[in-house]
Parts: C-alpha cells; structure tokens; sequence
C-alpha cells in the first residue's frame, strides 16, 4: 500500500533534476527560440504550460496572467501548489530545485503527469535565469511558502510567509533586460491569442489575462476570461467565424486511440484554402508530422470511399487527388503524446509513427458516422470535392505556364524587373513596389548591384476569395513567382513551395504609407501566408517602412515615421517650420527614397513573422473575406492612418 500510495503522491521525490543550469544565460536561445519578441512572449507559455499540465493531470481549474505596470509577469494557478519539501537528492526544498536546475519538473515523473504540454521541458527554471527577478510563492497544505530568485540564484532559502486555505502556485518574473535586449515590452494581443488557443485546447479550464498596463475609465484593467465547454469544436466555430459554412455543423471527435487521447474538429466553407492545424500537447505543431498525415489519410479513404458508393463520381474522367478532398476545409487535429519525438528544422514536426494509425483511425470512424447520419451534407461535401478537382485540372495548367516562365533563362523574367548584378541570392534584395511611378523613383535610387526592383500594377488579386487556377492565371501573381525564381508543387505535396532557386533572400514590400498602401501591403501579405508560406517561415519577407513628413528650418532637415516624432522634431527646430506630409512614395525623390527607405545603414526593414498559426489565419481570413461588420471592428481598433487628411 505504501508504494502505491507513493506512487500517486506529488511530493519532493517526483521531481527530478536533469541537468544544470550554467548554459542558459550564454545560450539563451538554444532553450527559448531567440531573445527577440517572441524569445520574451515564450517565458511566460513555459510559467502557463506548468499550471496546465496540473490542469491536464485534474488539479487545476483557474490561470491568471497579469502584465504588471513594469512589464513584469504573474502567473496564478489554483493547483496543488509545487512541493516544498527536501528533495533527498539535492538536499534542498523541492521548490528551490524547481526553480533552479534546468529539466527538474514533475513532468519527468511519470507517475505525476501522464502527458506534459512543454516542448521541450526546459520549464520554469529557464524563464529563471533569463529572469532579472523572479518570485515564487506556494500555497500548500494550509501554508504560504515563498523563495526569491535573481538571474537563476535563489537570495534565500524556501521560507513559510504565513497560513492559507487556498492551494496553488504564484510565479512572478521580470524578464533580464541584458538578455531581452530588443524589447522588454509585452504584447497583451500575442498573449492573449495562445491563452485563447490554450482555453479551446483544454476544455473545461478557465484561463484569464490582465493587463495593468491599461486602466479603463471604471478604474478596472484591460482583460479577458478564456472558457471553453466544446474545446475544439468552439476552435472552429472562431477561426471559420469570418467565413461562409457548407454544413449545418461542425464534424467533431474526442477519444483515446491505442492509448493516444485524439480530439478533431472539421468543418468545410465556401473558400478555397485548406487550413490544418495541429498540436501536439498543446504546441502548435506547424511543420505537421505523423498526427496530421494520419488526418489525411483517414479524410481521403473515408472520402473517397463515400464519394465511389454514392455513384457521384462515375461522371469524372480522371482521378481525385488528397488535395481535392481538404479544399475549403478548416480542421483542427490534437493529439496527446506520453513522450513526443519532434524533428524539423523548429522541433515542431511530430515523428511517432504510433501516432498516425491512431488518428487515422479516429478519422475514419468519426467521418463515417457523420456521413451517415447527415445524406444532404455528405453530397454537398462531395460535390465541392468534384468541383475542386475540376478546378485543380485547371490549375495544373496555369501552374505549368508559370514554372516554364519560371525555369527560362534571364530572358524569361518579368519585363518589368530590373533585375541586380549580384548572382549570390543570400546578398539580393528584391523590392516589391506598389505602383510604376514609385518604382521610376526607387529604381533611381537603388543600389543597383544588390538591389532588384518589381513594380506592381495597383490591388493584386485578392487570393483569399478566388480560385487556385485564377491565382495562377494573374499576370502580377505570375511576375512575383517568375521574378522570385520559386516553383510550387511537387510529387509528394502539390501545394509545397520549392525555395532551392530562390533568387532573393530579402523580400521588402514597399508601398505608400497611407490606407491604400495598408491595403495593398496586406493583400500581397495575404499571398504569401496563402500560397509561399514557407518564404514568411524562413524569415525573407519584410516590409518597408518610407517616412511620413519631412521637417524644414533653414538649412536643418529631418524625417518623421510618426506623428509624435514629427511634433517632437517641431518643438526641438522651434518657431515656425516647413513640414511637408508624404502621402505616396512617388513624392521623394530618388535620393530621399534611398535616405530614408532602401538604404540598409539607415533604414527600418520590419520582418514578417508568424507568431501564431491559427490566430493569423483567423484575421486573414477575416481582413479579405466577405464578412464586413468584424473587418471593420477589427480597422477601428487597429487602424494607425485615421483622419491622415484632416
């Protein structure tokens, strides 16, 4: 009775210490990505991740995330609180251990968690050493403990601070601006996104986020409350929110499979994208891996198999191919892996292969059902799969008219290029330029050995609501890919982006800094994260940042990208000065284009980046879609150009 009492028991002697904690601080981004935005936002996922994992093993029901006034961190859980006993081995309080020995978690213990939603399990112990200050305080067994911490080194030993009928765990931590030398500044949106995402993941906990930061006028703070009863299947209600559905209901699963707990949710609409994501443990798993080609394989067989009985297809006279069967479909696959194996150039790509049977199988069992039971959404299922085979014919054609333009000489390249004489990809720079005129100037002023510039001709086409062949047909579409040096397609992925013949390592988006150029900029955008999403993944695309006034006195001259910064400058020049509001670019000249936008020792290049799959799908799909009443919520809480020409 003893050992199994133990066995259940989380106490000092589930925590196991791995390793130590020296590197950290010299390799920061060996255990955290990178010391940037997103290095800063990951410290608090891996503070969550801990209070999950006790909500995962059904001990915990509430998480609070508060972003303090000084941009410090806490973290709330009502768990069983980590244990403040001595651990045998360490001789120190579990807690200290916790929080000091890179790898020390009960998560390592089996018997503790069954599944873990870390990563890579560094744990709270990482976001310490990168931590200027960290404290930590327990609410266990009737008592109040709490240790201090800077950079990683505890101040003192676990004391008992007082009494309680509460239980859980309070981690505050302030991130080392040494360290963080970016940015030390927490974005409440990117926040609250992956707290949503995590509500959604894990039914039935209910997640909050405060941001102290913002005081509203009733003298209470900026913040939400993240509950969800239907988990995935709410997931997919808000990401496909902003488009139109095929079905009356969303297609949900949730069980366990070969001792694998497997949730799906699906649904198709009337778009033409095919939008996956998975997650393993609660980590988006966006290079894929077994869980999602074990998704696709049961959609295709129980698809196909539906579609042959029916006699739908006995008209078509070529094949259905998988990527046909996932046209307009939203799908969320969640999987919960014991002891996860990842692989990928980003550890996000599952590779147990028990995983793929598993979700397979679940698949086809919930498919079969749901066809069964709704006859007049199977057949409107069907149909949309014929139509996008018909369609990817059509397609194939386009797509083989660009890959030919694509693999010709220098002959072949886009009229409108001007292309560069550096022949090293890694050291070019391609300039996607909104509008002839601007690129007149920016050719101008170029630096014409690594600096290529492609003028495009007004709004391209808006991808998000227009058929595959269409995209490929778009003589502006056709320059991008022709002028990037790029193909699409291959034997294994139709839709996979072959970067091998990449001509330009930088892609810079350079359009007028007013709403039309807003507008252009995110439907080139919208593009890339729909068909080279790969090139955003990798880090080529940027986004160019020309100034918005020009200040004169006299002899003096200054450029302002702000509002503020054009007041500031004023007042410094003082009196009266000469202050001239660029509304395009084609109002510099060559040389102030150059100054200010294209010269790589003064200029601003913003790097497009995607810090959440799921999320940058939703507000695309949301920006270009037809539903106008959230795209207009969405300008008036984002917009940055209002009254530009009062």
């Amino acid at each position: 009775m003893k050992e199994e009492f133990n066995k259940h028991n989380y106490s000092a002697d589930s925590i196991q210490a791995l390793e130590g904690m020296e590197h950290v601080r010299m390799r920061p981004s060996m255990y955290i990505g990178d010391v940037g935005v997103r290095g800063l936002h990951h410290l608090v996922y891996e503070v969550v991740d801990n209070s999950i994992d006790e909500a995962l093993a059904g001990h915990c029901n509430n998480i609070t995330v508060t972003i303090n006034e000084d941009n410090s961190i806490t973290t709330e859980d009502d768990g069983r609180g980590i244990p403040v006993d001595i651990h045998k081995k360490e001789g120190i309080s579990a807690l200290e251990v916790v929080m000091t020995k890179i790898g020390a978690g009960g998560k390592f213990d089996k018997d503790s968690y069954k599944v873990s939603g870390g990563l890579h399990g560094v744990g709270v112990s990482c976001v310490n050493a990168l931590s200027e200050h960290l404290k930590a305080t327990v609410h266990r067994d009737g008592k109040i403990w709490e240790q201090e911490y800077e950079r990683g080194k505890s101040l003192y030993p676990v004391k008992q601070i007082g009494e309680t009928d509460k239980r859980g765990t309070i981690v505050t931590f302030k991130p080392d601006p040494t360290i963080f030398t970016q940015t030390l500044e927490y974005s409440y949106d990117t926040l609250a996104s992956r707290l949503r995402e995590l509500a959604f993941l894990n039914r039935g906990i209910t997640i909050h986020i405060v941001d102290k930061r913002n005081k509203k006028e009733d003298g209470t703070f900026e913040g939400e409350t993240f509950y969800s009863e239907e988990g995935l299947k709410e997931f997919i209600k808000f990401l496909d929110g902003n488009r139109e559905p095929l079905m009356r209901d969303v297609i949900a699963f949730e069980g366990d499979k070969n001792g694998i707990p497997v949730e799906v949710a699906m649904v198709y609409n009337t778009s033409y994208a095919e939008n996956l994501h998975s997650y393993v443990n609660n980590i988006n798993t966006h290079e894929g891996g077994t869980h999602l080609s074990g998704f696709r394989r049961g959609l295709t067989m129980t698809l196909k198999k539906y579609a042959d009985d029916s006699g739908l297809l006995k008209n078509l006279k070529f094949e259905i191919a998988g990527d046909d069967f996932r046209e307009g479909l939203t799908a969320i696959i969640s999987v919960k892996v014991a002891e996860p194996q990842f692989e990928g150039q980003t550890k996000t790509k599952l590779g147990n292969r028990e995983v793929s049977a598993s979700v397979s199988q679940a698949v086809s069992e919930m498919l079969t059902d749901y066809l069964e039971e709704h006859p007049d959404d199977a057949k409107t299922i069907v149909q949309k799969v014929i139509l996008a085979a018909q369609a990817r014919h059509a397609a194939q054609k386009a797509r083989e008219l660009v890959q030919r333009k694509t693999v010709m000489s220098i002959g072949g390249l886009p009229g409108k290029l001007s292309d560069c004489s550096e022949q090293d990809p890694a050291k070019c720079e391609v300039f996607l330029v909104e509008g002839d005129s601007a690129g007149g100037t920016a050719k101008q002023g170029r630096d014409r050995n690594f600096q290529a510039i492609l003028p495009l001709r007004g709004k391209i086409l808006n991808v998000e609501k227009a058929m595959t062949h269409k995209v490929f047909e778009n003589e502006e579409i056709k320059n991008i890919f022709t002028a990037l040096g790029v193909t699409i397609g291959t034997e294994e992925d139709s839709k996979a982006l072959n970067l091998s013949k990449l001509r330009y390592h930088k892609i810079v988006i350079m359009c007028d800094a007013d709403i039309d150029g807003s507008h252009i900029a995110t439907l080139i955008l919208t593009f890339f994260f729909r068909y080279m999403r790969e090139l955003i993944e990798e880090g080529h695309v940027y986004i160019a940042t020309p100034p918005l006034y020009l200040i004169k006195k006299g002899n003096k001259k200054q450029y302002a990208w702000s509002d503020k910064e054009r007041d500031a400058i004023s007042e410094e020049y003082g009196g009266s000065v000469n202050i001239q509001r660029y509304k395009g670019l084609g109002e510099m000249n060559a040389e102030q284009l150059w100054d200010t936008t294209m010269n790589p020792e003064f200029r601003t290049l913003r790097a497009v980046q995607i810090d959440n799959g799921t999320e940058a799908d939703r507000i695309f799909s949301m920006l270009m879609g037809d539903e106008v009443p959230p795209r207009r919520d969405f300008i008036e809480k984002n917009a940055i150009y209002a009254n530009i020409d009062a």
